[in-house]
């Protein structure tokens, strides 16, 4: 059971790593280090305020370095520094939230929405798609033989890749 739990958390780590090219994990590591202020390896609420205060902040509370720090989930160590940036580089809000968008679109709560009706929202309205943007994404859409999409796998594809990739 341990190794199984262990390959799990192994493969969501190095997942990560993958977002980004090796020179770039570089200079994230080398900033993850100018902000470990105490070298253990862990930035906390002192390491932060320490780093603003370098920086010529000095007026920044501790309710907003706490809120920073809630972002990591638990310790930032550097594979969660990289993840929160992963997810703030790539735009990708968190699965839940995205999740919840889709629902909007699925009052019977089936986890499906038409594809026609999809296509028709991601062509008209707010930021356009176009229709090639359109057909890309399609192309990894979970869709069943009467043209519904999986949105909750969708959610998945987005937030963590296409398994195929």
């Amino acid at each position: 059971r341990g190794g199984t739990a262990a390959r799990r958390a192994q493969r969501g780590s190095s997942n990560v790593f993958s977002v980004f090219e090796q020179s770039q994990i570089q200079e994230f590591k080398e900033a993850f280090s100018c902000i470990d202020q105490n070298r253990d390896g862990i930035i906390t609420k002192a390491d932060l305020k320490e780093t603003y205060w370098q920086l010529g902040k000095t007026n920044v509370s501790d309710e907003e370095l706490e809120e920073m720090l809630k972002e990591g989930k638990g310790p930032i160590n550097f594979t969660v520094f990289l993840t929160l940036f992963g997810e703030k580089l790539n735009g990708t809000d968190p699965e839940e939230s995205i999740l919840n968008a889709f629902k909007v679109f699925d009052p019977a709560g089936t986890g499906t929405m038409n594809k026609d009706e999809f296509k028709q929202l991601l062509l008209t309205q707010a930021d356009k798609f176009s229709p090639e943007e359109v057909e890309q994404m399609f192309a990894v859409t979970p869709i069943d033989i009467s043209g519904n999409i999986d949105y909750k796998s969708l959610c998945y594809i987005i937030t963590h890749g296409d398994e195929k990739e």
